[in-house]
């Protein structure tokens, strides 16, 4: 029974670069896990690839031959493998029951009203893979009330299209105070907390302020729903719960994976006011801090050396 990671956001979120180090870490716990790019267009691909979607068809040759443009183009690519299904169900035998990291492209109607991606998706889960999907927000869209409202409407009608475990991840965080401040600690906007409070800030903007009702029922809408997210320990731990990794899939003598799959499996207030302190609150000391380490280590090494 092969498990894996259905990896989605919008452009620039960071997901391929989360596949690289996702990939990494589950491999250091002794896991089996393949990389599968679904990205026709993506051409940097710093993780070993075992399936490339850019061996049937590529974004580039559908414009070019289709005379179709990005977004166009990029729903033909996602029909034309959902129609080509079974090459990928072949590629996927050769990878046996290991754990696999889908990513995905990055445009947004895809996964929130286009019906080829949810039909691929469903077609895997019945080869019987068991999935959750991990939705990748850049962490600069808090610093903005509109825009964070925003990106957590599109989360909740990802949820909804998808039909899958869903867990949001803020990504980027060491950036997001390069684009503003934040008007609540980190812990409001990763809990999702009583929004009634971003009500106030929403209507000061000149513009969101005409829409107070609009305002006002969206942001009950995003209450009703629970919308879980995490930051790589504690991430994989979530995952491993989402997908029932952690109850089966198990190789024999690979206890260490279980260990990582059963251990702290929520986040607490704690471990979002320690990302806060380290990337936000005090960065210039923590960093600091570190390279005084990383010298301190390296004199001690040379002297060994010597």
């Amino acid at each position: 029974m092969p498990f894996g990671q259905v990896v989605i956001g919008p452009p620039g979120s960071g997901k391929t670069t989360y596949c690289n180090g996702m990939h990494q870490f589950l491999n250091a716990t002794g896991r089996k896990v393949s990389v599968v790019n679904l990205d026709p267009a993506n051409d940097f691909l710093p993780y070993p690839c075992a399936i490339n979607i850019s061996d049937l068809i590529t974004l580039q040759d559908v414009m070019e031959e289709l005379k179709l443009g990005p977004n166009g183009g990029m729903m033909y690519c996602m029909e034309f493998l959902e129609k080509n299904f079974d090459w990928f169900e072949e590629k996927l035998k050769s990878l046996g029951d290991n754990y696999i990291l889908f990513d995905f492209p990055g445009q947004v109607e895809l996964f929130t009203h286009h019906n080829s991606v949810k039909n691929i998706i469903e077609r895997l889960q019945k080869l019987n893979y068991r999935l959750v999907t991990i939705h990748l927000v850049d962490a600069h869209y808090c610093t903005d009330p509109t825009k964070y409202i925003s990106i957590l409407l599109i989360s909740l009608k990802t949820m909804l299209q998808i039909e899958l475990p869903h867990i949001n991840v803020l990504s980027k965080v060491d950036l997001m105070e390069s684009y503003g401040k934040l008007a609540f600690n980190l812990d409001f906007y990763t809990e999702v907390q009583d929004l009634s409070y971003l009500l106030q800030h929403l209507d000061e903007d000149p513009f969101a302020s005409k829409f107070k009702e609009l305002n006002k029922a969206l942001c009950g809408l995003i209450e009703d729903f629970n919308l879980d997210k995490n930051s790589v320990l504690k991430l994989v731990q979530v995952i491993d719960k989402a997908n029932g990794y952690v109850f089966g899939g198990l190789t024999e003598g690979n206890e260490s994976i279980m260990l990582a799959a059963m251990g702290a499996n929520t986040t607490t207030l704690s471990d979002i006011l320690e990302v806060q302190e380290r990337w936000l609150n005090s960065r210039e000391d923590y960093d600091e801090w570190e390279l005084k380490q990383q010298q301190m280590e390296q004199a001690q090494k040379n002297v060994k050396a010597k």
